[in-house]
């Protein structure tokens, strides 16, 4: 099973069960992980929105199912290079937006995004691939 790292978007959507149209069609036999980061803003928004117990339990079960991968000393060497060619172009990218990217990166796996303007930058400049447009 090909492994696909999940955005936050994307990730939000397939735990709601609400993912549909062609890239849910992609994900299909994939191995879904996540970034430290989209683990971190989906409690994020879980806090924000009082999530009850019920809901807690189940977005808990939902990513007990799913390796979320680290932010270690090469995830954040590929971040200090996406952020300094960002800012040397004149276009310096949303910090979680960079780390994500450089997770795919450092593992060498696509990005599954619906905010792909959000990624362009990273594809078209370092080689990020994207679930879809590979």
């Amino acid at each position: 099973m090909q492994p696909v790292i999940l955005d936050t978007d994307v990730a939000s959507l397939l735990h709601k069960r609400k993912l549909t149209g062609p890239l849910a069609t992609r994900i299909i036999g994939r191995k879904p992980l996540i970034t430290f980061v989209t683990y971190g803003e989906l409690a994020k928004w879980m806090e924000i929105r009082r999530w009850g117990a019920r809901s807690r339990q189940e977005l808990a079960d939902w990513l007990a199912d799913i390796p979320v991968l680290p932010g270690d000393e090469a995830v954040a060497t590929t971040w200090a290079r996406l952020s300094a060619a960002g800012i040397q172009r004149g276009r310096p990218r949303p910090v979680n937006d960079m780390w994500i990217a450089a997770s795919a990166l450092t593992y060498d796996l696509p990005l599954a995004t619906l905010n792909l303007k959000d990624y362009e930058d990273f594809r078209l400049h370092h080689g990020l691939r994207i679930l879809g447009v590979e």
